[in-house]
């Protein structure tokens, strides 16, 4: 419900006229108020406000939201009766200062303009969200009828026209709302009105006064929020612009004409989107005082599609892949091929899994921030080898014949004592021989050693090797080891941000951007914001919405918006997408203007989220409508995922064995298949055996308490001997009878599970069930505070069965220890999610992509399909 509060809030009405006010108050308000027009004693009243949805306690719970909805009772003014060529608000002689000017829109036009405001019907205004609570069985406002309508309005003997742009009184001690006149009419009972569609303000939009600090002060947003205003409530006429959007900052402002104000995209509250303008974002009009220096480029559509169809996708704070991995997946479902060609991450082994399951990718194990630091360094190392220079174009690298990374030749002996650099292997930025120190490094293969002896150093102190130095940096150019500005077609990442878990007692809830632990959205987007790619895919939890009235969501949002990028913000479910877990996640789309911004794939299966979803962005939810009944396929269960794995113990040391049944479901066929995880991977690779079924060995006491959790729905540590529970549904121990104690001496209850959540958990210990959709896939593989107990089997849910809840393929191989699996498991996007985000991706970027912020799927779009190469050569009709 979000939305709602940004529109109720950014395009207050003038406000109504309580009969509590005296005329003390009435001449002291604006001249708004109808007391200083010389209306009648007896029409003081202009409005009666009727019928709150919300009382006081609710809407303190929802904060700025305001959902009052008033029916007006304007009271028919003798000023009204008043006629002539020109349409006065009051008597001949009245000192009234709002008139229409000219003669009336005729009756035929008008009606043919404006139906809405002749017909007979009781029509309501459901404005641009039609999601409001009904008062009466009644959505919104109701219409206001109209006598006729005019062209022109003088207001203060300023006469303004339609489509003029104008500032609007706002409430007492607030700035003056900004809108474009597109109406103009006289009510059935004499009122003056104008219909303003309105323009936001950054502050006015789900961003907030925090974050403008470095958005142009000049720089609004046109929407598709429109209502109907007194005639008196315009303040002044102002110039607005339109100008083409540019992620050049500087090329952007040399476009803009000398102005109060411009604008380059709309904003809708809908799932938060700024997006460039389409033609039903403005009225047009041929009296329209809108200036408009020139059109922005169009975004391509698929009669104007190149063919070019392979994307690089660079994917940061990556884990073991699973973004990128659905990501690709998707998009080849949309007959557009997307290569991840760079990853980056500090878990090392989540950076072996990924890499071994994409070796078309180069998976960087280090800091992103200081990996953006070597892409400069990097960009700078090229620029002055003259492989780009100023003019922005490049040089054509021709190959001689030679390899680029073979050594020079030079047999010479190394002096005794001193070492030779045979040639360069890697390069980075940072401290990996742990010097305190971070500096541009490079990986040396000495002569006459060998891999093992690759040593790091530090660049400024091989002045000595330059030719090699150059032959490694065009080789690596060549080969585009590291991206620079404008390789980069889409960056992906879901930044961490422990600064906002509940864990961390020392949260800032000020300034969370001043937590080093949440630093990372920054580098995110530094990153965005130097390398310009076509589109960004940012992901997060939904905290990220939630911890300090979503400061960190707006923050990342308000970057996007800053650099000119296109944005829309949505909060998906795992489970509506074909998975047997809830799990809900932020994802924030971003896309460079010359580009169609992707939309949000809506469900394909039916499954009733619990909660999680704060109210200011309740509207940002991916779902379907209520009362909706677009035939989804049923919710996954447990059972559905993992039922044809072969039993395993607690101290299952394989990590690969056979299949022992075949699959018993429509998913396990599915998560058994191969599936182009990579490009390396071809339809005549061998099916590979099941990897990583093996469980987190429990210590001894664990697995010997597990052991004793009844193999039923719904069991846990209170079924153990000595546990008790109240009618409160608290428990404790049983007093009366005598605690069991293990071989070790410690109690096989334990008294962290009595005290969990002050004894109302039902966590610990807890089993799944066959029937249950799991809340989400943990990254810790303990039973003592929550449910991850295999159903009948005496051991936690296994590597492989957690994979399979997240919808990697059953050949995606995990590297590193146990704990380490779990965690990159955990840790990942749901590989369905990401994949129904690709195909997205994959149409916004052909053109085929309509107007709205959601779409709907292919049917069975949940099962894997391969792709034929042929398909990857042309476009479907």
């Amino acid at each position: 419900m979000s939305s709602r509060t940004e529109k109720r809030s950014s395009r207050k009405r003038p406000p109504s006229k309580s009969p509590m006010d005296d005329e003390s108050t009435s001449k002291s308000r604006s001249r708004r108020s109808r007391a200083k027009k010389g209306v009648p004693d007896d029409g003081e009243a202009v409005y009666e406000e009727i019928e709150v949805l919300y009382d006081e306690e609710e809407e303190e719970e929802v904060g700025e939201m305001q959902l009052a909805v008033a029916k007006r009772k304007p009271c028919k003014s003798k000023a009204s009766e008043a006629s002539g060529a020109s349409m006065k608000g009051g008597l001949e002689g009245s000192e009234d200062p709002c008139w229409f000017v000219g003669d009336a829109v005729s009756p035929n036009v008008a009606r043919e303009r404006w139906p809405h405001r002749y017909n007979d019907e009781k029509v309501f205004d459901k404005g641009p969200i039609c999601s409001f609570k009904k008062v009466d069985g009644v959505f919104g406002d109701e219409i206001v009828k109209a006598k006729r309508h005019f062209n022109q309005a003088s207001v203060d003997d300023i006469v303004y026209n339609l489509n003029d742009d104008v500032y609007v009184s706002g409430e007492e001690g607030e700035d003056h709302y900004i809108a474009k006149i597109i109406e103009f009419f006289e009510s059935l009972d004499g009122q003056l009105y104008f219909t303003a569609q309105w323009f936001f303000r950054v502050e006015d939009t789900v961003i907030k006064k925090e974050h403008v600090t470095n958005h142009e002060k000049k720089r609004v947003f046109i929407s598709d929020v429109k209502d109907d205003n007194l005639l008196d409530c315009i303040s002044k006429k102002i110039c607005i612009v339109r100008v083409p959007p540019n992620v050049d900052l500087t090329a952007k402002m040399n476009t803009i004409p000398s102005c109060d104000l411009y604008y380059d995209m709309s904003y809708s509250p809908n799932y938060s989107t700024f997006a460039n303008i389409s033609a039903d974002s403005e009225t047009p009009s041929e009296s329209s005082s809108t200036i408009s220096s020139s059109e922005a480029g169009s975004p391509r559509d698929e009669t104007q599609f190149n063919g070019k169809r392979e994307l690089t996708l660079l994917d940061v704070f990556s884990g073991c892949g699973g973004m990128s991995t659905g990501l690709c997946l998707g998009a080849k479902e949309s007959s557009v091929k997307l290569v991840t060609r760079w990853a980056v991450d500090m878990n090392e082994h989540a950076c072996k899994s990924l890499q071994f399951n994409h070796p078309e990718t180069k998976a960087r194990n280090e800091k992103a921030g200081e990996f953006l630091l070597l892409l400069k360094e990097w960009e700078k190392l090229c620029t002055h080898r003259g492989l780009i220079r100023s003019d922005e174009t490049v040089e054509d690298i021709e190959n001689d014949g030679e390899e680029d990374d073979e050594p020079l030749d030079d047999d010479s002996p190394v002096p005794k004592g001193e070492y030779e650099v045979l040639k360069f292997i890697d390069i980075c930025y940072g401290d990996p021989n742990e010097t305190g120190k971070s500096e541009l490094m490079l990986k040396v293969r000495w002569k006459g050693y060998g891999e093992e002896d690759d040593t790091w150093e530090p660049m400024e102190g091989l002045s000595k090797c330059e030719e090699r130095i150059d032959r490694f940096v065009r080789a690596g150019y060549k080969a585009k080891i590291l991206p620079l500005p404008g390789d980069v077609d889409i960056i992906c990442g879901g930044p961490p941000c422990q600064g906002i878990s509940g864990f961390n007692r020392f949260r800032d809830f000020k300034n969370p951007m001043n937590d080093p632990k949440n630093a990372q959205v920054k580098v995110f987007m530094d990153l965005v914001e130097y390398l310009k790619p076509r589109y960004v895919l940012m992901e997060n939890v939904v905290d990220i919405l939630k911890f300090a009235k979503g400061y960190i969501g707006r923050f990342a949002l308000s970057r996007l918006v800053e650099m000119n990028y296109q944005s829309r913000l949505g909060i998906m479910a795992a489970g509506c997408y074909g998975l047997p877990q809830f799990r809900i996640r932020m994802f924030l789309w971003g896309a460079h203007p010359t580009e169609n911004l992707p939309q949000f794939p809506l469900p394909t299966h039916e499954v009733v989220v619990r909660g999680g979803i704060p109210n200011e962005f309740e509207q940002n939810a991916v779902a379907y409508n209520k009362n909706c009944s677009p035939g989804l396929q049923c919710a996954l269960k447990l059972g559905d995922a993992i039922s044809d794995l072969p039993a395993v113990e607690n101290d299952e040391s394989r990590d690969e064995m056979d299949y022992v049944e075949g699959p018993q479901t429509e998913f396990q066929s599915n998560i058994r298949s191969l599936s182009h995880v990579s490009s390396s991977l071809t339809e005549s690779t061998p099916n590979m055996r099941l990897l990583d079924h093996r469980p987190y060995q429990m210590n001894e006491d664990d697995y010997m308490r597990v052991c004793e959790i009844p193999k039923h729905k719904g069991a846990n540590f209170r079924d153990l001997p000595g546990v008790c529970v109240d009618a409160n549904g608290v428990c404790s121990l049983d007093p009366s009878v005598e605690r069991v104690y293990l071989p070790s001496k410690k109690p096989i209850v334990p008294d962290y599970a009595i005290s969990f959540v002050k004894g109302k958990s039902l966590k610990p210990f807890g089993r799944l069930w066959w029937d249950e959709t799991v809340p989400t896939v943990v990254t810790r593989p303990e039973p003592h505070n929550q449910i991850i107990l295999h159903p009948v089997q005496d051991r936690v849910l296994t590597v492989r069965e957690n994979a399979r809840l997240q919808g990697f393929p059953d050949c995606y191989k995990f590297a590193g220890p146990m704990k380490e699996r779990y965690i990159q498991v955990g840790n990942a996007v749901a590989v369905p999610v990401a994949r129904s985000l690709g195909y997205a991706l994959g149409m916004a970027y052909r053109g085929l992509n309509r107007e709205g912020h959601l779409f709907s799927l292919p049917i069975n779009f949940s099962r894997l399909r391969r792709v034929a190469s042929s398909e990857m050569e042309q476009v479907d009709d």
